[in-house]
Formats: structure tokens, C-alpha cells, sequence
């Protein structure tokens, strides 16, 4: 069961009682820490089925779900799921494709996304991992303000890869993002209304 056993539903003979702040009152009978439960107006849960013996802690459990239904409610609503984007390079990539691609893997980055770089090798390019491995690790040394390698250079059959993860997590990739289309929104208000008010100007002066 998910739900922590309460009050009469703890069935052994003593606790270790913890009191409303935190504070350690120490092993008990049962029934004493049901009494002191009852006089408190509180509930008896217990917080450590598996200790010797059992740790249980006096609280409002209605209370204490409801406020753990908020945080978790507000927890998803926070959390954006992380994808794993792929680019692909070829060993012998020209530098104008090489820096297209590589500002993919920054605005996926920016984006808190994760990115799988893979660089595909072509008949004898098999041969020489090492030419993969040492583009690949240019290409994380470039990007380190944006990302972070979680995972080396690794080879899979004619591929070898490496993951980079985020600086920042989605959530706060995209608040940030919000928030410079508002600070752009509002400079291009600004400029306009800037506009306006010298025509208006330039106007009344030729009048």
C-alpha cells in the first residue's frame, strides 16, 4: 500500500514516537502514543514501517495529503519532459554544414533539451574512430556554455556518439525564453510608439 498506516492501523506493541515539530520523544507503548495522539487532536502515522521499532510521527494527515497533493500537482506542472533530439554529422563534414548543424545543437540545448551527436562513418572511415572521437569532443568543447557531455564517445557498429545534456532544465529554459519574447515584445512597442512620437514632432514643426 501507498498510503502510510494510521492511528489503530499500527499494530505492534511500541514506537518511536516523533512529536508535531520534529522532536524526538523516544520508544513508547502504543497505546501511550495513541493517547498522546487523541489528546493532541493529531493523528498517529507512521513515517518508517521498517524500522525496529516502527518510527511514527503525530500530524494532521489530512492535512499533510493535501498540502502533499499541491506540491505534487504544482511539481508536474513545473516539469516539462526532457527530449534526446539527434544530429548527425558526417566525418567529413564541410565547416558552412558543420557550424548549421552545430547551431541546432545550441538552440536544442537553449531549449533544454538533450542531443545525441552522432557521426556516421563511410567504408574505411571505420577504421579511424579516433577522427570521430576527436570531432566530437571539439564540437563539446565548443558548446560548454551550453551543455554539459553525459555520455563519452561511444561506438556502435558504422556510428559513434556522444549525448550533451542542458546547463538548464526545460522548465526554466522556456520561462526564460517567455520572458525575452515579452522583453522583445516590448522593445518593438517602444521603438514604435519612439517612432510615432518624433513624426508627431517633425509634424508640428513643419506646420
Amino acid at each position: 500500500m501507498n498510503e502510510p498506516r494510521i492511528n489503530d492501523r499500527i499494530r505492534v506493541p511500541e514506537v518511536r514516537l516523533v512529536g508535531p515539530q520534529g522532536e524526538q520523544v523516544g520508544i513508547v507503548r502504543i497505546e501511550d502514543a495513541l493517547r498522546l495522539a487523541q489528546e493532541a487532536e493529531l493523528d498517529l502515522v507512521e513515517v518508517a514501517p521498517n524500522s525496529r521499532p516502527p518510527v511514527v510521527k503525530l500530524m494532521d494527515y489530512g492535512k499533510f495529503k493535501y498540502e502533499a497533493a499541491v506540491k505534487a500537482r504544482e511539481a508536474r506542472r513545473n516539469q516539462a519532459n526532457t527530449e534526446i533530439k539527434e544530429m548527425r554529422f558526417r566525418l567529413k563534414i564541410d565547416e558552412h554544414d558543420y557550424e548549421t548543424k552545430k547551431g541546432h545543437v545550441i538552440r536544442f540545448l537553449k531549449g533544454g533539451d538533450k542531443v545525441k551527436v552522432t557521426i556516421m562513418f563511410r567504408g574505411r572511415e571505420q577504421s579511424r574512430p579516433e577522427m570521430g572521437r576527436r570531432l566530437l569532443m571539439k564540437l563539446a568543447d565548443e558548446l560548454q556554455e551550453y551543455g554539459v557531455v553525459e555520455n563519452h564517445p561511444s561506438q556502435e557498429g558504422r556510428n559513434m556518439s556522444l549525448v550533451l545534456g542542458p546547463l538548464k532544465k526545460k522548465a526554466e529554459a522556456k520561462e526564460e525564453q517567455r520572458q525575452a519574447r515579452e522583453e522583445a515584445k516590448a522593445a518593438a512597442v517602444a521603438e514604435r510608439d519612439q517612432r510615432a512620437a518624433a513624426k508627431a514632432a517633425k509634424k508640428s514643426s513643419d506646420d
